[in-house]
């Protein structure tokens, strides 16, 4: 997507090299890589191959060297990765040994346990960067709380309040967002093992053994059933970035009213320059923030759409999901990075 293509200018403005790599191609295929890895060392702690099968499918694993045209090609034939990660990896060892890698998953299994993991490391990235971002509006607080601002009510001067009044309203937006991630980690980041239709018939008798190991190695949790076509978690996942970027989006709309010539209720250092009008100060890292919040609410409603699975897996949905998702995630990473710096750089708050 744009905001991932490091050539265009508008990555200037979602910058985020450490969220970027969470999302990027060679994260993804780790993460799948890892999955099968976990699959075959499962399927040898069950004794449901030969130790010699699956040491030559891990070492396959851990050598792999990607080709990322065959990758790409592949993907554009099958709509998915997997079938030719699979075939890669498996040309590296014996057909002898072929049975220690990937028979009885499926294409999904793989994507979205690589998606679980993903987004369990995107939320301790995120919480880290929530918990900074507190603990800034904490310091203005304590610097500019006491100083007078006008309250206003529908944009139009209400009654005077304090400077600590509006900036614990922000404060608590940030909370809120603190105890849903914390929610979200306490309900886990689940494995998805069910087979090619979702009922793990493909699996054997030891499907919970295996799936108990892999969960272990992979640092995730393990559901009562397979998720195929439950999509729940995802929109759950969904439904906090844009939470989190409408929290700096209040912060952001605030700023930005705060700081219009004739209110100047807030000093920025390093404001926006215009090219025609060097008298302007624009307040730009706040007015991302806005439009970082209006962007992921307009994306919900099509991470709704993508929940809607048809029978045992939908194509569309799935690839609607991928195409969302990620996109979601970097401008919600970029956000929290920008609210950091912008809360560094206000001077002053309250009347001037």
């Amino acid at each position: 997507m744009i905001f991932q293509d490091q050539d265009h200018w508008l990555f200037g403005l979602f910058d985020d090299h450490e969220t970027a790599t969470m999302l990027s191609g060679q994260t993804s295929l780790d993460h799948m890589l890892a999955v099968e890895r976990a699959y075959s060392a499962a399927l040898r702690a069950n004794a449901l191959v030969p130790d010699s099968a699956v040491q030559e499918a891990c070492d396959a694993i851990d050598s792999f060297v990607p080709d990322w045209s065959v990758l790409k090609a592949g993907t554009a034939i099958d709509g998915v990765v997997v079938p030719t990660l699979v075939k890669e990896l498996r040309s590296q060892f014996p057909q002898r040994s072929h049975a220690a890698l990937h028979i009885g998953m499926t294409s999904q299994d793989v994507v979205d346990t690589s998606l679980m993991m993903t987004l369990g490391r995107l939320c301790d990235l995120f919480e880290y960067r929530l918990n900074e971002i507190v603990s800034l509006v904490d310091t203005l607080v304590s610097k500019f709380g006491d100083a007078p601002l006008m309250g206003r009510t529908r944009m139009q001067a209400a009654l005077p309040i304090s400077t600590e009044h509006r900036l614990m309203e922000w404060r608590d937006g940030l909370a809120d967002c603190l105890n849903l991630l914390h929610a979200q980690k306490s309900n886990g980041f689940t494995l998805q093992l069910g087979g090619p239709v979702g009922d793990q018939s493909s699996l054997g008798d030891k499907v919970d053994q295996i799936s108990l190991h892999m969960a272990k190695a992979l640092g995730l949790t393990v559901p009562e059933q397979p998720w195929h076509t439950n999509r729940n978690s995802i929109v759950d996942f969904a439904n906090l970035l844009s939470c989190i970027s409408t929290a700096l989006g209040k912060i952001g709309q605030d700023i930005t009213l705060m700081a219009q010539q004739g209110i100047e209720e807030i000093k920025i250092s390093g404001s926006g320059r215009s090219s025609a009008m060097p008298h302007k100060h624009n307040p730009i890292q706040a007015e991302l923030l806005v439009a970082s919040a209006q962007f992921n609410a307009t994306q919900m409603s099509g991470i709704h759409l993508a929940a809607l699975h048809e029978q045992e897996r939908s194509g569309v949905s799935w690839t609607l999901e991928w195409m969302l998702l990620p996109d979601m995630a970097l401008v919600t990473g970029s956000a929290l990075k920008t609210a950091s710096e912008l809360l560094k750089n206000v001077e002053r708050i309250g009347a001037a």
